[in-house]
């Protein structure tokens, strides 16, 4: 990286204390850790318990099949679209302060959510939890990396917060199927709001955010602006293209008014003096590859819970609540990974060894889901399956939670925590537009191949369903390994407490200085303006 590229302002910030000012860490950092852990699964939750009650819903609030998506969308354009913004007033308004708003926020948003009466109520709520979700997010990953500055420290942190941000989802389509067939769907908007009490109760009185920490700079307007509209045209795009098609006339042209946009929002941050998204967050490699690997990771992950959800519940005729539990060896699998295998190996090894080898031993376990047929067996297949996906997707989460803020500068860490939250929201859009669109077309294909032999239509109907699926998998595994490919090649930060780095490189810019492939030759003059959260 250039040294005019990556070297912060100082006039920007609060005066930040230097690599070589020890800092004490904060004695209550493990009981914010509780209730930081508590609101992401919340947040993580509502992405998929939403889902399981969405039938019960749209037939008591009277939702046309058409506006159905819209529970689903108005969510994910709110909390996609707002992630940088809401990254940004982390860092500007204090990480403590708006983690706690977003979630009152949030809280209230589920409430109304719970209460709703028409699609309107249910629209509004399903937006106003996504605007404030885009508070929460990032405020949420920002504090760990502030607070957890000891390698050692930071890797256990991280591997509790990986392990709930991978298998969240998971747990949510247990919950969700209790709720919904127990109870009444009303009350999966209804959970949210004991979990945001408690944690917001919680954040209040325990998090005490470092002192030095925010950044005071004028709020880049234009900015906000352009990667507001550029992520909502980019997220409304992949969710339209999963109904409409992909040569619908609105859907290309909401890609051309994201490419359009988010081009100038680049060019944009280049030229403004505060930008809201500093490219030298984007444009170290280490970071940079965190990020794209991530999102090529939520890809192939998110249209598998789909298509395993329909498969079992379809096909296999599973209760919501048997489904729910048939997740289960992916939660156990993540859980593993992340807080026995990552953690214990992230302080010993260069993360891109717990990464690239993570998203490998997943797209085995892919691999093994291509299999899917009418009389697939549970135990022989769809469950080793399902625990070599959580194992290797634990495992890689982990390390990469914690790099995407590695070396940051705490001024720079909310925007920087959105990054990954936002690679995250905009890999599952497409994961869930892309794939469906791949299994659509090959169920068509395969029905057009087959119908004249057909005798039972319903049986026909079933078998060109899971033929869709396993074609669908087929591109996920592949996904699966570019994203390995990615982290391979691009991240190159040595383990924790050394300072070597892959390929001849130092370490994630910042810790001590960034290392410059060229020359080997180390820009010291960073560490005026950094606090090291992992020294390399």
């Amino acid at each position: 990286m250039s040294k005019t590229a990556d070297t912060p302002l100082p006039e920007a910030a609060e005066p930040l204390s230097t690599a070589a000012e020890p800092r004490i860490p904060d004695p209550g950092r493990w009981k914010a850790l509780a209730f930081i852990a508590l609101a992401q699964l919340m947040v993580v939750l509502d992405a998929t318990i939403v889902n399981i009650a969405l039938p019960s819903a749209q037939t008591d609030l009277g939702i046309s099949e058409g506006n159905k998506q819209w529970v689903i969308t108005a969510y994910a354009l709110a909390f996609g679209g707002l992630l940088l913004f809401g990254g940004r007033i982390a860092d500007l308004w204090g990480r403590k302060r708006t983690f706690v708003v977003g979630l009152v926020g949030f809280a209230l948003a589920s409430a109304l959510g719970g209460a709703a009466q028409n699609e309107a109520m249910m629209f509004g709520s399903r937006a106003l939890q996504g605007v404030f979700g885009a508070l929460l997010a990032p405020a949420a990953l920002s504090l760990l990396a502030v607070m957890f500055t000891d390698a050692k420290e930071r890797a256990k942190a991280f591997g509790i917060y990986g392990a709930i941000a991978g298998g969240g989802g998971a747990v949510g389509l247990i919950l969700g199927g209790f709720l919904t067939e127990y109870l009444n769907w009303r009350w999966t908007f209804f959970v949210n709001i004991p979990f945001a009490v408690i944690a917001a109760a919680g954040a209040y009185f325990v998090i005490r955010e470092p002192s030095g920490a925010r950044n005071r700079s004028p709020l880049d307007i234009p900015g906000v602006v352009l990667s507001t509209l550029g992520l909502v045209a980019l997220v409304y795009g992949f969710t339209r293209a999963e109904s409409a098609g992909w040569s619908d006339g609105l859907t290309v042209g909401m890609f051309v008014a994201a490419a359009v946009l988010l081009l100038a929002f680049v060019v944009t941050e280049s030229r403004v003096r505060s930008p809201l998204l500093p490219l030298r967050v984007l444009t170290e490699r280490n970071r940079g590859g965190v990020y794209l690997s991530l999102g090529l990771a939520i890809i192939a992950m998110f249209g598998l819970f789909l298509f395993l959800t329909y498969y079992l519940q379809i096909v296999k005729g599973y209760s919501p609540v048997r489904t729910g539990f048939a997740f289960l060896p992916m939660i156990a699998g993540m859980i593993t990974g992340s807080t026995q295998i990552g953690t214990r190996l992230m302080t010993r090894v260069p993360p891109r060894l717990l990464m690239g080898p993570g998203f490998l031993v997943a797209a085995v376990g892919m691999l093994l889901l291509t299999q899917l047929d009418l009389d697939t067996s549970y135990a022989a297949v769809i469950l080793p399956g399902m625990l070599l996906l959580g194992l290797g997707m634990g495992t890689a989460f982990m390390p990469a939670m914690s790099l995407a803020t590695h070396g940051i500068e705490p001024r720079d860490a909310g925007v920087a925590s959105a990054m990954v939250n936002t690679s995250q929201q905009v890999g599952g859009a497409i994961g869930t537009a892309l794939l469906n669109t791949i299994a659509a077309g090959a169920t068509t294909a395969y029905v057009a191949d087959h119908a004249a032999r057909a005798t039972d239509p319903k049986l026909l109907e079933l078998q060109a369903m899971v033929n869709g699926f396993a074609s669908a998998i087929w591109w996920a595994v592949g996904i699966l390994i570019a994203a390995a490919a990615v982290a391979a090649v691009l991240i190159n930060t040595g383990r924790p407490g050394t300072g070597a780095g892959g390929g001849g490189t130092g370490g994630a810019s910042g810790a001590s200085g960034t290392s410059d492939a060229s020359d080997g030759s180390t820009e010291g003059s960073e560490d005026e303006f950094r606090i090291p959260v992992i020294a390399h």
